[in-house]
This record gives structure tokens, sequence and C-alpha cells, in this order.
């Protein structure tokens, strides 16, 4: 699948700030290549990419003050199998490779041994996939999707209370969860084809038999037309943009279109 990708930010930095960007579709993920891809940002100051500790994705700094506008274009091509992950098992912690142990403590926004009782009670009969999949379908079920229901400090404990969220939430959640049962799993923030209203996105990825395997909990866009830009411990590392200052949100639009 060949998708064309767009993304604007369009802000106003009140005092001359730090910017660190991640909207670029992931060159380093086996599932897609990155055809071309171009990231602008009008105040014409530098960009310093510097790739991420552990996962997918790089990051970009720049720096800006007054309008701030950032203009990125893509096409990708998605070889994205969706295979059925309930017959995969995991792995024991003295097995975890490098690449899996940073996901398997709780982080901030993940606060997952807050839920291992929970977790064990509910889908302590599961394991494997097959529990991922329990898991994702038990937040499916019982979260109300409703915009604006969080906000910066909406953790995952808050949102298995107030039984809604967005798609940061859903993706909190099943993390936890994950990391309650011993199953490492990061955040991944992602463009998605067919998701109305089209946004940056926001799923799971679980260490399942040796790789990473991305769960979508929201079920709201196909997962063979997802593409990631980053991943990371929560929400904490994966925002398309963090401004080290005061600004102001002006516009800001994605689109993703399907080329074949």
């Amino acid at each position: 699948m060949k998708l064309s990708i767009t993304a604007q930010l369009d802000y106003t930095i009140r005092d001359e700030a730090d910017v660190l960007l991640q909207i670029e579709a992931a060159s380093d993920d086996p599932a897609q290549r990155v055809i071309a891809g171009k990231m602008r940002v009008a105040t014409g100051s530098e960009l310093h990419p510097v790739p991420v500790e552990t996962g997918i994705g790089r990051r970009t700094w720049t720096r800006g003050a007054g309008p701030f506008q950032v203009e990125y274009a893509a096409s990708v091509e998605v070889e994205r199998s969706v295979r059925d992950i309930a017959d995969l098992g995991t792995t024991p912690y003295a097995e975890l490779p490098g690449e899996a142990v940073p996901y398997i403590w709780p982080s901030r926004y993940c606060q997952s041994d807050q839920f291992e009782s929970f977790v064990a009670q509910q889908f302590g009969a599961l394991t494997g996939g097959a529990k991922i999949l329990a898991m994702a379908d038990w937040i499916e079920t019982h979260l109300d999707y409703v915009p604006g229901a969080s906000n910066a400090q909406t953790g995952a404990t808050d949102s298995f209370i107030s039984r809604q969220g967005i798609c940061r939430d859903y993706a909190h959640l099943l993390i936890s969860f994950a990391r309650a049962a011993g199953i490492p799993a990061r955040m991944v923030s992602a463009y998605a084809w067919d998701l109305e209203p089209q946004d940056f996105h926001a799923v799971t990825e679980v260490w399942l038999d040796g790789a990473w395997h991305l769960v979508d909990a929201t079920g709201l866009a196909p997962m063979e037309g997802m593409v990631p830009i980053i991943s990371g411990r929560d929400a904490t590392d994966i925002a398309f943009m963090t401004i080290f200052g005061r600004a102001d949100f002006n516009a800001q639009s994605v689109r993703v279109a399907k080329l074949d």
C-alpha cells in the first residue's frame, strides 16, 4: 500500500524557545519504506536530527520565536502484514533482549504496578498474544472514546477510573495492562490511513515471540494502513511537538491518502 502523508503545524511561540519535533515517518521500521519525505520549518531555523535511544524513529531539534509553522510531506510504501497474535508466546524476563527491557517498568503515564491485581484476576487464565487481545477488547468495550475527556496530566489510572479518553489514553491503559502481566509494551505515534477524523494517532506495540507487534485498542483504523513515527515509554517520549517555552495553538492538520 502506497500512502501520501502531509502534516501542518501552526503555533505562535511567545518567547524564543527550543522545539523538539517528532513527525517524520520512521525510516527504520522494517514494514515501511519512506520513498520521499521532507520537513520544513517556516522560520528558517536549522534542523538538528537525533536518533532515539531505543525503538524506532528520530527526533529533530530546532528553535523558534513568534509565528512557528511546520510542514511535513512524505510518500510511504507500507507492507504491514496483519497476523493474528493470539498464538504468540511471551519471553521470560531473563531472556528479554536489551531493546525490550526498558518497557517492562511503570512510567509516568503507565502506572502498571497499580494494575497487577486487576490484570491477574481479569486475564490470569490467558497467556501471550491471547492475553493481549483480551486486554485490548476489554479496553475497547469498557472505555468511551470522548475527545477532550483527558489532558496532558491524564494517566492510565485516571482513564481506568473515568472509563473514557482518546487514543493516547487507550494506548496508555493497554501498555499498563501488558506490563503488569510481564509483557514488554511501548507506545507508538503513527499516521493512520482511514482514521476519522484524521490526526496523529497513538497505538501500542507489545513484545511477543521475539518481535514487536502493533495493537490498536481503539479499533479506529486498519492496521495495514498504519505508519509509525516514533516509539517510547509513553506519551512523554512520542509527542509530535514539544515546545520548551510558552506557545499558543493556531491550527493543525494531518492528511493520509491512499495512492494505489
